[in-house]
């Protein structure tokens, strides 16, 4: 059975200096991120590519994206498995190249740190692939996202 979801959110470019796009150098790349009932995200582009660094670029934002589907999905898969997760903390990281043709990412990694309260290590680290291959995230980028958790017990 197949169940379509829609989603909605709102980009507002608030990087106008007075001058509109008259040059690369002439705008900011600070937007506003809304979604309905929600808080506000600050936008901008990568320090590197002249933008705001104390704001969150779409490169993070995806990357947080892909940490957090899988994260959800694990937890999920977790508790059915009667795996009792105490902490789930990632340290995630992505690459990406940039050419004159553009850029794309060539690869997401996870790492999440995970305590167990009670459960099996063996199965707790077996339920990553599972989780992986249910993500909506992780299914819909064409790049490879590695998992690379390390679990302990309490």
């Amino acid at each position: 059975m197949t169940h379509e979801h829609r989603y909605a959110v709102e980009i507002a470019w608030t990087g106008n200096r007075g001058e509109g796009t008259r040059s690369y150098d002439a705008y900011g790349r600070e937007h506003v991120i809304r979604i309905a009932g929600k808080p506000d995200l600050s936008g901008s582009a990568d320090a590197a590519f002249r933008g705001d660094v104390g704001r969150h670029n779409p490169e993070e934002l995806l990357l947080a994206a892909l940490s957090a589907c899988h994260m959800l999905w694990y937890l999920h898969l977790a508790a059915d498995a009667g795996v009792v997760v105490a902490s789930y903390v990632d340290h995630a990281t992505g690459s990406m190249t940039v050419a004159a043709e553009g850029g794309r990412f060539r690869e997401a990694i996870l790492r999440p740190e995970i305590a167990l309260a009670a459960g099996d290590a063996a199965t707790a680290e077996a339920l990553h692939e599972t989780a992986h291959r249910a993500c909506f995230i992780a299914n819909s980028v064409n790049f490879p996202v590695r998992c690379e958790p390390y679990i302990t017990h309490l």
